[in-house]
């Protein structure tokens, strides 16, 4: 078999595998709860701010925000306060007062509803 048609199969196979294993995690991810979903996004928003990207972090608050149930007005009014509060901060450059905040509300939920039993470690979060 000639070098190209090696590369060719090579490509193929590297592809069908990369799309089994999207396939695959986007089933994994539509079977997560609600509660796992919004657990997940502040592991998201920790990450990226962690990372110094700070769109993605506003977007993770954004859509946050956009999640809450106002029919539980004053608990959703609060977190939704708290949310536009962390992105005013990112913006200003208060990072480590939004990841403290969100690193609280995150292992808050992981206990509530027993998702998980480890906590993030607040000292963990501190930009590199």
């Amino acid at each position: 078999m000639s070098t190209a048609a090696k590369q060719i199969a090579a490509m193929k196979t590297f592809n069908t595998q990369k799309q089994q294993s999207a396939s695959m995690l986007e089933a994994e991810v539509y079977s997560w709860s609600k509660e796992k979903l919004i657990l997940k996004m502040y592991d998201l928003f920790i990450i990226s701010v962690k990372r110094n990207d700070i769109s993605k972090g506003s977007k993770v608050l954004i859509e946050l925000m956009s999640a809450l149930n106002f029919d539980y007005e004053e608990v959703s009014t609060r977190l939704y306060r708290l949310y536009e509060y962390c992105q005013r901060c990112i913006f200003q450059k208060k990072i480590d007062e939004a990841l403290f905040i969100i690193t609280e509300l995150r292992n808050t939920w992981a206990i509530t509803f027993n998702l998980e039993e480890n906590k993030i470690d607040i000292s963990a979060t501190k930009q590199e």
